[in-house]
């Protein structure tokens, strides 16, 4: 519990650095892009298709027709809009955190090695190929675990419920191994996420449902379409300063984490006996010397 709050308040304070604002804005700038890109040549699309499909739904039909009657015949204009924005958003913050976890944290974790263990020694467990490997793999593991949960989404509660949980699992396992790739070995890397596989999935569920956040901004984009354009890359920067403190936040604890096995491994290793001082050894020094002396005598 101590490193698990000890390195949440040191990341919280590494976000407010000038370097790591810095950092942010360049996965920013290329989410922003992509998303304005597709949004550009695919909204209208989009909306067309989940309103066709919406239209022809008799379940729908009868709701709106309810919905009229009560005055509320407004919100169908919205509904369209809203289903596209929370289909996108699960893709949105897969993309973004691989952009993070790809375009920052080896920097972020370079910064937190350098301030707080210079002297951590660097055995390079993981190539650049296997960590990338590693996070598409992970990505696309929670793409499929997040298409399985959609018809839990109809479920009020657990739409706000199942999603965080499998962003924090992503972030848990991409952000985990990235932290340790370029200082702990293979081993010490498995034998961390073994003892502290709990707190690392603590952080990730908990920098998952922070992740949730944003969704609300993102989602009033649909209602508000005049500040859409503003709305929208102000989401995904948020999306970013989270991912980015998740990613603090992991180096901060594994490092620790790492540094302290070492210490207990130094620690609990036996000592080396120096068989040059043991008295057998020194004995058998001394008749050697004995007999060179008297062999020089006798020369």
């Amino acid at each position: 519990m101590n490193l698990f709050l000890d390195s949440f308040w040191r990341a919280a304070l590494y976000c407010m650095r000038p370097r790591v604002i810095a950092l942010s804005f360049f996965p920013l700038l290329l989410m922003v892009a992509l998303a304005l890109g597709l949004g550009y040549f695919y909204w209208d699309s989009a909306l067309d298709f989940v309103r066709q499909g919406l239209e022809s739904s008799m379940v729908v039909n009868t709701v709106w027709s309810w919905l009229q009657s009560i005055g509320a015949g407004s919100l169908k204009m919205v509904l369209a809009p809203l289903i596209v924005i929370f289909a996108v958003t699960p893709v949105i913050v897969m993309l973004s955190l691989l952009m993070v976890a790809w375009l920052m944290t080896p920097a972020l974790t370079l910064l937190v090695a350098e301030r707080r263990f210079p002297g951590l020694e660097r055995k390079r467990g993981s190539s650049l190929f296997f960590s990338v490997l590693w996070s598409l793999g992970s990505a696309l593991l929670a793409l499929v675990a997040l298409l399985i949960s959609i018809p839990l989404w109809l479920v009020p509660p657990l739409i706000m419920l199942i999603p965080p949980l499998i962003w924090g699992w992503l972030s848990y396992r991409v952000m985990a191994f990235d932290a340790l790739a370029e200082h702990a070995s293979a081993d010490e890397r498995k034998e961390i996420f073994h003892r502290h596989r709990g707190w690392l999935l603590g952080i990730g569920v908990l920098t998952g449902y922070l992740g949730a956040m944003p969704s609300l901004i993102w989602a009033s984009g649909a209602l508000l379409a005049a500040a859409f354009v503003i709305l929208v890359p102000l989401a995904i920067w948020i999306y970013t300063l989270v991912f980015a403190f998740s990613s603090l936040w992991f180096a901060h604890y594994c490092l620790a984490a790492l540094q302290a096995l070492r210490l207990e491994k130094v620690i609990s290793a036996p000592p080396v006996v120096d068989v040059a001082t043991t008295p057998l050894q020194t004995e058998a020094l001394r008749l050697a010397d004995d007999k060179s002396s008297g062999f020089n005598n006798a020369v």
